[in-house]
């Protein structure tokens, strides 16, 4: 059991997604301050309800832990910090927002995988580079589209964090069981982009 700083946010990171933040928030000047003098990790949770700005938020039992990259501190307070999702957690405990949200943690790993995913991961692929073929001919900036692993566990954790779906459908890739169950959540989310992407170039 693990006592971790906690930044609730109104989308989730994966592991492997790079998050930047900027913190201007007093609370989160402090978290952000004590993490860079014990160890350059706290959590990310979900907002389900409610803001990422004031508290009164609902938030998630399911996040993943982030880890500081770079970090810069402004003259006026603010910070600028880029991090990197590493592992998902559960929440055991809730604590006080005393100075800032905080819980008692444990580490979730994924469930071991029994079966090769491999030829579903690449079906899943070829999937994922025609929905960002078609996003870019809809009009979005989607960037230099990256090379997704072959690999099973790495291309399943790649295509989690790429995929252009919302806040929610990331959520359930991070609250899967294992890679299995997420590759299968994966594919329906991008089978329902390409089909959202062809209506808004045929509209």
């Amino acid at each position: 059991m693990t006592i971790l700083p906690l930044f609730p946010l109104g989308s989730p990171l994966l592991p492997a997604m790079v998050l930047p933040l900027h913190l201007f928030e007093e609370r989160y000047r402090q978290l952000i301050a004590d993490v860079m003098n014990g160890g350059e990790e706290f959590g990310v949770v979900l907002i389900e309800k409610g803001f990422e700005v004031g508290g009164d938020d609902v938030r998630a039992g399911v996040g993943t832990v982030a880890r500081v990259l770079e970090a810069e501190e402004f003259d006026d307070g603010r910070w600028f910090i880029v991090t990197v999702g590493t592992r998902r957690f559960r929440v055991v405990n809730w604590l006080e927002d005393d100075p800032y949200p905080r819980a008692e943690v444990e580490d979730w790993p994924d469930e071991p995988l029994h079966i090769d995913l491999t030829e579903q991961v690449g079906e899943v692929i070829k999937t994922f580079t025609r929905c960002m073929g078609l996003a870019a001919e809809a009009g979005y900036d989607v960037g230099q589209v990256p090379e997704i692993s072959p690999d099973p566990e790495i291309g399943v954790t790649q295509l989690a964090a790429l995929a252009p779906v919302n806040a929610h459908d990331r959520h359930q890739f991070l609250c899967a069981p294992g890679p299995p169950e997420r590759l299968d959540l994966i594919a329906s989310s991008l089978e329902a982009a390409v089909d959202r992407f062809r209506f808004e170039l045929t509209d």
